[in-house]
């Protein structure tokens, strides 16, 4: 066991004694380093002013290095919701660390400053490493890709016209000499972190008011789990940063999952695609993008590109929250879960998980340890919308999805997952069963208005009245409807190229090419 954090930040190797827990990644470059070009705007991760890059190995990439170049993911994340023992073993990278020697501006600072992209430079910085993520995985010149690159970032002053073009000009760019160097450097720490990940590194910080557990396998999870059974679960920080930092609550005692590889895989049979429970969305995301074209509009409207990069499939899930927007889709796909304890497993459907408002059916002790997911098999689509007050980085008002087998125009079978009509994500079983059979070349039938009135009572609060959610509900069935009849799978975003593994994902290796 380690009582010590150590990571990479701008190039340089950092060992931290007695940190508490609870500290972020911002507080600390801010206070402790005085590395004060990190800025803190909302502290909740929505303005992406603290954006920093955080780096780890890929030891297992998919494709063939380009130029030579280390193999690394680098993501774009909000330092401000992230703690500072969850970078143990990382890479960080902020503003002060692009510049070369001698002061050579990196390209992305170069360009930002040719297309006069900053005047107040409060949320620049930001942008800036945004920009330098999205730079690393590679541009493609587009500007819907950068707009995605963007959406987690505010800018009040200069607006973005300026910025997208300095985003633009950097399209298929490399990076100069002496930052193909640095990455080299980066490599070899991280490559050489990642190796020495054994049950003797797992690290273990005890303050006389607070822990922090970081193991590094499902078995010693399994024991921790057992050991603290009201010890906090940590994967991304994307909800439980915002209690420290919005709420100042004081958490006893984490365990973080985050450096647990078992709960990171994905793996894919004939009929089944199993996800990890510490699969961040970004990587979720192109794991699923062809089995599942019709989540490709709900995965770039989930969070930002910074809290895809932090989040996970299995947090999403297990904090039971009525308005996440993954449950009502993996609800109709008819997803089963995978509970541990103590190194002892069972399954369950994921309509059997939520209980009640902030109640699941998880034991004492027990933890999420990945999800089944069906395929589509023939004639099967599904479909997911989301309605919300913006497009990015907003929480759903209303999300519905709808996983369809039909035959001769007519619904064989149906599954019906929504989001903000309840205190937990539900199925709308009784609206399920008034749409088996239908013909869709018909109008939807009034006893599916009628069964949707019975499944559902929503209530009324800042996003949205009862009554609109009501509304919406019933055209989000209607639109369905009408493109289960057209067999619309695969327009619109469903195909969008934004999902595809090049794309968007601020985790495909640096240098990764299709050659």
């Amino acid at each position: 066991m380690r009582t010590n954090i150590s990571f990479f930040l701008n190039g340089v190797e950092q060992i931290v004694e007695d940190a508490r827990p609870d500290t972020t990644l911002l507080n600390w470059l801010r206070l402790e380093k005085g590395l004060s070009g990190t800025k803190e705007g909302c502290a909740e991760g929505d303005c992406g002013a603290c954006t920093v890059v955080v780096a780890e190995a890929n030891l297992n990439p998919q494709k063939k290095p380009l130029m030579g170049m280390p193999q690394i993911k680098a993501r774009a994340v909000n330092a401000c919701i992230l703690f500072l023992p969850m970078l143990d073993g990382l890479s960080v990278t902020t503003v002060e660390g692009l510049a070369g020697p001698d002061g050579a501006l990196h390209p992305v600072q170069e360009a930002i400053i040719t297309h006069h992209g900053a005047q107040c430079g409060f949320c620049t910085p930001g942008f800036v490493m945004s920009l330098y993520a999205g730079f690393l995985n590679g541009l493609d010149g587009s500007e819907e890709q950068i707009n995605h690159l963007f959406a987690g970032n505010l800018c009040r002053c200069t607006g973005y016209g300026p910025l997208v073009k300095a985003a633009l000009s950097l399209a298929h760019q490399t990076p100069p000499e002496w930052a193909s160097r640095r990455l080299e450097a980066e490599w070899h720490y991280l490559q050489s972190t990642s190796a020495a990940k054994t049950p003797d590194t797992d690290l273990a910080i005890e303050t006389k008011d607070q822990a922090f557990y970081a193991p590094t396998s499902l078995e010693a999870l399994a024991r921790l789990s057992e050991t603290f059974p009201d010890a906090t679960f940590l994967a991304g920080a994307t909800d439980i940063g915002l209690w420290v930092t919005k709420q100042h609550r004081q958490i006893a005692r984490f365990i973080s999952i985050g450096r647990v590889a078992a709960l990171k895989e994905i793996s894919k049979t004939e009929t089944q695609i199993i996800i990890g429970a510490g699969v961040s969305h970004s990587d979720a995301m192109v794991a699923l993008a062809d089995a599942y074209p019709g989540l490709a509009e709900v995965w770039l409207r989930f969070g930002s590109m910074q809290v895809r990069n932090s989040g996970t499939v299995g947090g999403n899930i297990a904090n039971g929250s009525p308005i996440g927007d993954m449950s009502p889709c993996l609800l109709a796909l008819d997803a089963v879960i995978t509970l541990n304890k103590g190194d002892k497993r069972r399954q369950m459907p994921l309509k059997d998980f939520f209980i009640a408002y902030g109640k699941q059916a998880r034991q004492e002790g027990e933890f999420l340890e990945n999800l089944i997911l069906p395929r589509c098999g023939e004639a099967e689509h599904l479909y997911a919308y989301k309605i919300s007050k913006r497009f990015d980085q907003d929480i759903s008002a209303v999300l519905m999805a709808a996983w369809v087998k039909q035959d001769q125009g007519q619904i064989k079978k149906l599954r019906l997952g929504f989001g903000g009509m309840a205190a937990t994500p539900s199925r709308a079983l009784r609206t399920e069963s008034a749409l088996l059979g239908h013909d869709l070349s018909q109008p939807l039938p009034e006893a599916a208005i009628s069964a949707l009135a019975k499944d559902f009572q929503p209530i009324s609060d800042m996003r949205a009245s009862a009554e609109y959610r009501m509304a919406v509900a019933e055209n989000l069935l209607r639109k369905m409807l009408l493109e289960a009849a057209a067999d619309d799978v695969g327009m619109r975003l469903y195909s969008s190229p934004l999902v595809q593994p090049d794309r968007l994902t601020s985790t495909t290796p640096i240098g990764a090419s299709d050659a």
